[in-house]
């Protein structure tokens, strides 16, 4: 089988394909000939040495797959060979066979694509935790989207729409276009305009319901003053700390000293809440999130979403993948292709 590895910090350059034996599943487990392959900013902080969750270097990472089952281990039911399938991963997702326990694996209806399956776990699982399971977010509310073009951006904003909310996303100038036509009712260009003073005017001073943070570092403080009575921010981020290609430990001690310490007082005085969220970390928690998962998948099915994939690399070109999201050009997901 073949896959990226991360082979030392540093830049894209570090990213290697290997060859390896192609691994037999296990009891419980089914392997996946791998069609696609999710990249998610946590695997950039990752290749740079600023991910505490990551595996020890060299490694290989990712987080989701989508492709055909080849292999079915001791034990696994409900899954028969040439089953179309997408699957969370705790890492070793950029492989082209994965040996994942079956209880992480859902079944793909044929109208969905193994690209747009692939889009959908870590980005759609992640908005839907802080949207809808504990945001509960509601018709006629506002939310506040920081990178509304990225990938969770773009989960957050269809999520918004279906459930009626008036969205407020920062974007660079040059897609603001496009992301009005996909629904965001407030652009606000972050590299000329101040989000903070842009939300109180065009919220007449009133704020935002919830927002969605993910940059990190004063952003932080920021967003939490956008919010109105009642409003919630949730941090899920610190892309603020990933300056450049390569790790720089001065930025990132100046992103962790510019975060904000919320003090119990205080927010019972501003009536706001403030939480940190990790999907990573909640990996233990199978059953809730291949429920959500499945919800997802048919709101997909139905056309209700549509995962937005922007561009599709090989693992050949995983360097330049890599680089295309840390140069912010990507609208939607970025892939790999075995």
């Amino acid at each position: 089988m073949r896959q990226v590895w991360i082979t030392r910090a540093g830049g894209p350059g570090v990213l290697e394909v290997r060859e390896a034996e192609t691994p037999a599943p296990g009891a419980g487990e089914l392997r996946i000939a791998v069609a696609a392959a999710g990249i998610n900013f946590a695997d950039i902080m990752a290749r740079m040495g600023i991910y505490p969750d990551a595996p020890p270097l060299p490694c290989v990472v990712g987080y989701e797959v989508s492709g055909t089952v080849d292999a079915l281990g001791p034990g696994v039911e409900g899954f028969a060979l040439g089953d179309r399938v997408v699957a969370a991963t705790r890492f070793n997702g950029y492989t082209s066979h994965l040996c994942v326990p079956s209880a992480h694996v859902s079944k793909l209806d044929d109208g969905v694509t193994f690209e747009r399956a692939a889009a959908v776990p870590v980005n759609y699982l992640t908005a839907w935790y802080m949207l809808v399971a504990l945001g509960n977010v509601q018709p006629g509310q506002r939310v506040l989207i920081h990178a509304v073009a990225g990938g969770v951006g773009q989960a957050a904003l269809q999520i918004c729409k279906w459930r009626g909310a008036e969205v407020f996303g920062t974007a660079s100038a040059g897609k603001h276009e496009r992301l009005r036509e996909l629904g965001v009712d407030h652009c606000i260009d972050y590299r000329s305009q101040d989000f903070e003073a842009e939300v109180g005017r065009l919220t007449a001073g009133e704020g935002v319901d919830i927002a969605l943070d993910a940059v990190g570092g004063r952003s932080f403080k920021k967003s939490y003053r956008c919010l109105r009575e009642l409003g919630r921010l949730y941090m899920f981020g610190v892309s603020s700390i990933a300056t450049g290609e390569r790790r720089s430990l001065l930025a990132a001690a100046r992103g962790v000293l510019a975060m904000p310490r919320y003090g119990a007082l205080s927010l019972m005085q501003d009536n706001k809440g403030v939480m940190g969220f990790n999907l990573g970390n909640l990996w233990h928690r199978i059953e809730e999130s291949r429920r959500f998962l499945d919800e997802i998948l048919g709101l997909v099915r139905d056309g209700t979403f549509t995962p937005q994939v922007d561009a599709t690399f090989s693992f050949d070109q995983a360097a330049e993948a890599h680089a295309y999201i840390q140069a912010r050009r990507n609208f939607g997901k970025v892939l790999l292709t075995p």
